[in-house]
């Protein structure tokens, strides 16, 4: 059995600087970079994501953090000194992305800009950064699921450094980071195809599509993982957050179909150049 890959990339001095840290950056570039290109089709200044990346992304991740202690109170409790120490690993993606998702009402509100046209531009950008980061989840050997044999994992016709990486204090174990990034990449490459047909998506409808598809499949993967946060020590709490998403999102599509009737995504945004940017 070869060795597995060390999560740490490479040494400044005495810092260690590990693929999970260079591959969450990766995924933010990406995101910003797709939003960008897209925001130039919808009338968006390239400047108005950079603006609300530097607000996002370190509120995201006090977000994500701040989720983390919650359903973990029992622990941090006793161990308040801890609760910063998020070097130490102890994050949540929901708790990240529900804290994106107030800075960006916020931000929109404060530049003047549609909200649920920032939230069809960026969706799409957020789902290939999930699809990218989960990939440090692999490098750190965690995120995964239940104990499976070798034979099962080379059903799957996974390259060797997947299975070995797998390989963890003499047992191998089911890659959820794995099944997780793959069923958002096929979303993401499902979004991007459709995105740009003419009457198929109105305003809101893509960053919908994408929370019914991410719930979904979180959902399904969650219930696999080892290392869930519970309610009550019964109800995994990702599962039970991505079936008010999953439904929440689909009330909310019907809804505004039928209520607000909102402008088709390619009839453009209504914005012209330049706007307020107060």
């Amino acid at each position: 059995m070869s060795a597995a890959l060390s999560p740490i990339a490479f040494h400044l001095g005495n810092l260690s600087v590990k693929w999970y840290g260079i591959l969450m950056a990766t995924g933010v570039v990406v995101a910003t970079l797709m939003a960008i290109q897209e925001g130039k089709r919808r009338q968006i200044m390239p400047d108005d994501f950079i603006d609300f990346l530097l607000w996002a992304v370190p509120i995201g991740f006090v977000g994500a953090r701040i989720y983390y202690v919650i359903f973990e109170w029992g622990y941090f409790s006793q161990h308040p000194g801890e609760i910063i120490a998020i070097w130490n690993g102890g994050i949540a993606i929901y708790g990240g992305l529900l804290a994106g998702l107030a800075v960006l009402i916020v931000f929109c509100k404060k530049r003047h800009l549609p909200i649920f046209l920032m939230l069809d531009i960026i969706a799409p950008g957020v789902m290939a950064a999930q699809v990218i980061g989960r990939w440090g989840n692999f490098m750190n050997q965690e995120a995964h699921g239940g104990i499976t044999t070798l034979a099962f994992l080379q059903k799957l016709h996974l390259p060797q450094f997947v299975i070995q990486q797998m390989y963890i204090n003499g047992h191998y174990y089911q890659p959820t980071y794995l099944y997780e990034s793959v069923g958002n990449l096929i979303g993401l490459i499902l979004i991007l195809s459709l995105r740009h047909r003419k009457h198929l998506f109105k305003q809101g409808e893509i960053f919908l599509s994408y929370v019914i598809w991410y719930s979904m499949v979180r959902f399904i993967v969650e219930g696999m993982r080892t290392d869930s946060l519970y309610i009550a020590n019964t109800i995994r709490v990702s599962q039970a957050l991505s079936l008010i998403l999953f439904f929440g999102a689909i009330l909310l599509w019907v809804y505004r179909r039928k209520v607000v009737k909102p402008k088709w995504y390619l009839a453009g945004s209504g914005l012209k150049y330049p706007y307020n940017r107060d």
